[in-house]
C-alpha cells in the first residue's frame, strides 16, 4: 500500500500565499444507498451485431420512456456499456425494447437484461475518509461519478471525461471544416476536506457539423464547386475516409462511417433491388430511380461519385452531414490554427477561474436533477486554501561565483562562465542551408558565445555544405554522416566530439539523423535552426559533451553525509491513439554524478503495445547502477525513483510489480540501497489561482507548495509549481510518494524536488517537473522516433536494416557504446 504522510505537512516558507483551487465540495446523505446493476443489451435476433454506445443509451432511454414508473429516467445513471446505477430499486430480468429508427430494417426489438450486482452505501466514503476503511470504495465513487455526468451528458458532446458545447463561437472557427469547441472536464476526488468535484476548463478541435459538400469546400484546398469531387477525388477521399455522417434522406439515428467514394458516378450506379414485402421479383434499378421511388428525393448532383459506406451501400453526398463530436487531430492543423487553438486552450488564470465558476452553476453543468435524486449536492463555492512559497536554492557557476535568481526564479549568465566548460576541439559543421557566408558567421558567433561562457571552441575540423534534401531518407543521411566522419579522421586524432547541423527549418527527417548518429555511428549531433538562440545552443552542447552549466551550492535537502545518492527517472511513450500495433517505448534515466546530480545516462526499450508497466525496469536500473559504480568507484547508497505517466489506478502495479522488479534486480547480500519511489503527475485537473489576481501573468509564483486540504486525506502527496508561467494558467505537478525507505519529511522532499528543478541543462530557469522525469520523457520520445525510422526501414526491402527492423527488436534502440552514457537527448 502507498505510505502514509510522515507528518502534518511542510512548514518551511518564505511567505504564505492565499489560493483559490478548482475543487467544489460535495455533500452526501450518509444514509443513502446506490444500487449497482449489470446491463446487457442484444438484438432480439440470432445476429451477434455489436451495438454502438450511443445506441445503447437510446435503448435504455426508450425503456425508461416506455415504463417510467419502474425505470425512472431521473433516478438512474448509465455509462453506455455494462454499468447502471440507480437511486431506487429497479426490476431485474429481460425486457424487450422496440426502438424505431425511422427505417424498418434498423428497428428493434432489443433485449435489455438488467441484473442486480450490489447495494452501495454512501457512508463507505466517510469510513474511508475517517481511516476505518482501508481501501477506496471505488464502486461507490463510480456510481456517484456517473450520476454527476448524467446532466452534462444529455446536453453536451461527451468525449472521454469531458463535455463540450454543441455550438462554437464565431472567433473559434478555423474555417477549414474545424472549430475549437469549449467545454470542461470533471472528476470526483477524495481529499483532506472530504469529497470534492474537480472542474477544469477544456478545449478540443472538432469537425463542424456541416454537410459533406460544405465541409469539402472549407477543408480541401482548391475545392470550390461540387464538380471538383471528380478532379480532386484522391484529396476528397483522404479528407472523408473514416469520418462518420448522419443521413438526411430518411429518419434514422445511425451514424455511418465513410469507407471511401464509389468508383462510378451517381447516375451510373445500378444494383439488384429486392422488395422487402410482397411477391415482386428482384429487379435492377439505378440509384437515382431508387431514391426517387423509395424516399421521394430527387438527386441533384448525379455526375459525381457517392459516399461508400461499405458493402455496396452508396449514398449521394448531398444527403450526408458530418456527425457531431468528431475529433480533429491538433497535429494536423497548420501553424496559424495551432497557435489559435493554443491561445483558446490557455486562457489567463483569472479568465479560466471565472469560466470554471460559471460552469459549476450552468444548467448544462454537473448539477442536475439526477444528482439531487442520488442525494448528492455540489457546493458552488470554489475552495480557498493557504499555500506556501518555499525558498529557491543558491546556485553557482564558473569559479564558484554565486548566481542570484530574479522574481521569476530565472538567472542570467551574462558576464559569467559555466561551472565546467568542455573544450570543443574536434567538431564538424554540416550546413544544410548551402550558404557559406551564413555558416562562417555562425561559427564566429558560436565561438564568441561559448568563449563568454568559458567554453573554448576550435575551428571545425570539417565544414560540409549541402541542402535540406538530404533529410529525405535514412540512406542519404547515413552516407552523409559517414562521409563527414571519414573526412574528420584524416584531419585530426581522436573521434569527433559532435556534429553541429545548421538547418533552415525543422524537418521530420531529423529523426533519421538522430537514429543514424546515436545507434549506428556513435557521434553526438546538435541541430540548430537559424532563428534559435545561440546561448541555449552553447548550454546544450556543453551538457552533451559532459560539461556542467550550473550547480547547487548546498547539498540537496535530506541527503546530508558522504553517502552517494542516485536519482532515477522513468516514463513510457505510447503510440498515437489511432495506432493499434506499434510498441510502446520505455525509458529510464539516472544521475551519474554526486553531489551535483546533473549528469544523466539513459536506457530505452520497446515493449508491448500500450503496456504501461515497464517490463525491463529492473534490468535497465541494474545497468545504470553498474555504470554509476564504474564511473564513481562506488555504488549509490540511496536511490530516489521518479516515475511519470501513471494514474492512481496503476499505483498498485508500480508498487507491487515495478518496484519489486527493481529490488530483485539491483539488491543482493552485499548491496541494499534505500529506495524512495515518487510518482510525478502532470495530467491532473487541479488548478491553483491567486486570490488577489497576482502580477503580470496572474500565475502562482515558482516554489508554491500545497500539502493540506486539497491533497489525499492521509497518503504522502503534495502539489508543487516549480516554474514561472508566462502563458495561460500554470499547471502544477502532483507528486505522490508511494514508498520511502529514506524517511524524508514533507519539507525535505518538497525542497529536494524543487531544488532539483533548477539543475536542468537546457535552460537558465527551473523546469516545471523534476528533471529525471523531464529527461525520461525526452528519451522515450527519442525512442518513438527510432521506432518510426524502423517502420520505414521495414517497408524498404532493399534496405540493409530491414531484417533487424522487421521484428522491432531491441537492436533498433541499442545506443552506440561511444555515446550511451552521454546526454545525447538534451
Amino acid at each position: 500500500m502507498p505510505i502514509k504522510r510522515p507528518d502534518k505537512g511542510g512548514k518551511l516558507t518564505i511567505r504564505p500565499i492565499t489560493l483559490l483551487i478548482n475543487h467544489f465540495c460535495v455533500t452526501i446523505n450518509p444514509e443513502s444507498t446506490v444500487l449497482h446493476y449489470d446491463v446487457d443489451i442484444k438484438p432480439d435476433m440470432s445476429a451477434k451485431k455489436s451495438i454502438p454506445k450511443s445506441d445503447r443509451r437510446l435503448i435504455k432511454d426508450k425503456l425508461s420512456s416506455d415504463d417510467p414508473t419502474r425505470f425512472p429516467q431521473e433516478m438512474t445513471a448509465y455509462d453506455g456499456e455494462k454499468n447502471a446505477f440507480s437511486a431506487v430499486l429497479l426490476p431485474t430480468g429481460q425486457f424487450k425494447v422496440e426502438l424505431s429508427r425511422g427505417d424498418e430494417m434498423q428497428s428493434g426489438p432489443y433485449l435489455f437484461t438488467n441484473k442486480f450486482v450490489n447495494e452501495l452505501k454512501l457512508s463507505k466514503l466517510e469510513d474511508y475518509l475517517s481511516g476505518t476503511l482501508e481501501c477506496i470504495p471505488r464502486n461507490v465513487l463510480q456510481g456517484m461519478d456517473l450520476a454527476l455526468k448524467e446532466n452534462p451528458g444529455r446536453h453536451r458532446i461527451s468525449i472521454g471525461r469531458s463535455f463540450y458545447s454543441k455550438e462554437f463561437r464565431a472567433a473559434d472557427d478555423f474555417h477549414c471544416g474545424v472549430a475549437a469547441f469549449r467545454g470542461f472536464e470533471q472528476s470526483l476526488m477524495l481529499t483532506s476536506q472530504g469529497l470534492v468535484l474537480c472542474l477544469d476548463y477544456s478545449v478540443l478541435a472538432l469537425r463542424k457539423q456541416l454537410s459533406v459538400i460544405d465541409f469539402l469546400k472549407e477543408h480541401v484546398q482548391g475545392f470550390s464547386q461540387v464538380s471538383d469531387v471528380r478532379l480532386l477525388k484522391r484529396e476528397v477521399t483522404s479528407a472523408l475516409k473514416g469520418l462518420k455522417v448522419d443521413v438526411t434522406h430518411r429518419v434514422t439515428t445511425q451514424k455511418y462511417p465513410i469507407a471511401g467514394l464509389s468508383s462510378q458516378n451517381t447516375q451510373d450506379i445500378k444494383f439488384i433491388f429486392k422488395v422487402p414485402k410482397g411477391n415482386h421479383p428482384p429487379r435492377e434499378i439505378g440509384l437515382v430511380e431508387y431514391f426517387r421511388e423509395t424516399y421521394r428525393k430527387e438527386i441533384v448532383y448525379k455526375d459525381i461519385p457517392c459516399l461508400d459506406f461499405g458493402r455496396n451501400n452508396y449514398v449521394p453526398m448531398e444527403f450526408c452531414v458530418l456527425a457531431e463530436g468528431q475529433i480533429y487531430p491538433k497535429d494536423d492543423l497548420d501553424r496559424g490554427r495551432s497557435l489559435l487553438l493554443k491561445k483558446i486552450s490557455m486562457p489567463p488564470p483569472e479568465e479560466r477561474k471565472n469560466t470554471i465558476c460559471e460552469i459549476v452553476r450552468a444548467e448544462d453543468g454537473p448539477c442536475g436533477d439526477v444528482t439531487k435524486n442520488f442525494g448528492i449536492e455540489v457546493q458552488k463555492t470554489i475552495t480557498r486554501e493557504s499555500g506556501r512559497v518555499i525558498k529557491p536554492p543558491n546556485l553557482k557557476v564558473g569559479k564558484g561565483e554565486i548566481v542570484t535568481v530574479d522574481k521569476k526564479c530565472q538567472w542570467k549568465l551574462s558576464g559569467k562562465s559555466v561551472v565546467e566548460g568542455k573544450p570543443i576541439e574536434r567538431w564538424a559543421l554540416i550546413d544544410f542551408s548551402s550558404d557559406k557566408l551564413n555558416s562562417d558567421a555562425f561559427i564566429q558567433n558560436l565561438k564568441y558565445k561559448c568563449k563568454n561562457l568559458g567554453i573554448r571552441v576550435e575551428e571545425p575540423v570539417v565544414c560540409h555544405f549541402t541542402g535540406m534534401h538530404e533529410f529525405s531518407s535514412v540512406v542519404a543521411i547515413q552516407k552523409l554522416l559517414e562521409s563527414v566522419v571519414s573526412q574528420a579522421k584524416g584531419k585530426c586524432e581522436g573521434r569527433l566530439q559532435i556534429i553541429v547541423c545548421l538547418m533552415t527549418e525543422k524537418n521530420p527527417g531529423r529523426k533519421y539523423l538522430k537514429w543514424v548518429s546515436e545507434t549506428q555511428i556513435g557521434v553526438l549531433t546538435q541541430c540548430f535552426c537559424t532563428d534559435q538562440y545561440l546561448a541555449n545552443l552553447a548550454l546544450k552542447i556543453n551538457a552533451k559533451l559532459g560539461g556542467s552549466n550550473v550547480e547547487l551550492i548546498e547539498r540537496l535537502p535530506g541527503t546530508e553525509g558522504e553517502e552517494h545518492v542516485m536519482f532515477i527517472g522513468a516514463d513510457v511513450n505510447h503510440p498515437a491513439a489511432r495506432n493499434e500495433t506499434c510498441p510502446s517505448i520505455a525509458a529510464v534515466v539516472a544521475t551519474m554524478n554526486w553531489p551535483a546530480a546533473n549528469r544523466y545516462a539513459a536506457r530505452m526499450c520497446p515493449q508491448e503495445h500500450r503496456k504501461e508497466k515497464i517490463l525491463n525496469f529492473g534490468n535497465m536500473c541494474l545497468d545504470l547502477v553498474n555504470t554509476y559504480a564504474r564511473l564513481n568507484k562506488t555504488r549509490p547508497k540511496k536511490v530516489v525513483i521518479c516515475r511519470d505517466g501513471v494514474s492512481e489506478g496503476q499505483f498498485d502495479m508500480v508498487l507491487n510489480e515495478e518496484l519489486r522488479d527493481i529490488k530483485r534486480a539491483i539488491c543482493n547480500e552485499d548491496y541494499q540501497p534505500t529506495i524512495t519511489l515518487v510518482i510525478a503527475q502532470k495530467r491532473h485537473p487541479t488548478r491553483l489561482f491567486l486570490d488577489n489576481g497576482g502580477g503580470a501573468s496572474g500565475n502562482v509564483p515558482p516554489g508554491t507548495v500545497v500539502d493540506t486540504t486539497i491533497v489525499h486525506p492521509f497518503e504522502f502527496d503534495f502539489y508543487l509549481c516549480s516554474h514561472y508561467g508566462t502563458i495561460g494558467t500554470s499547471k502544477t505537478t502532483h507528486y505522490r510518494v508511494l514508498w520511502d525507505e529514506n524517511n524524508f519529511t514533507s519539507d525535505e522532499l518538497q525542497e529536494l524536488i524543487y531544488h532539483l528543478c533548477f539543475t536542468s541543462a537546457r535552460c537558465t530557469k527551473p523546469v516545471s517537473i523534476v528533471p529525471p522525469v523531464y529527461y525520461a520523457d525526452l528519451v522515450a520520445f527519442r525512442g518513438r522516433e527510432y521506432q518510426e525510422v524502423a517502420m520505414e526501414l521495414q517497408s524498404c526491402p532493399s534496405s540493409s536494416y530491414s531484417v533487424a527492423a522487421a521484428s522491432l527488436d531491441e537492436r533498433v534502440y541499442k545506443l552506440h557504446r561511444d555515446i550511451e552514457n552521454e546526454m545525447f537527448f538534451i
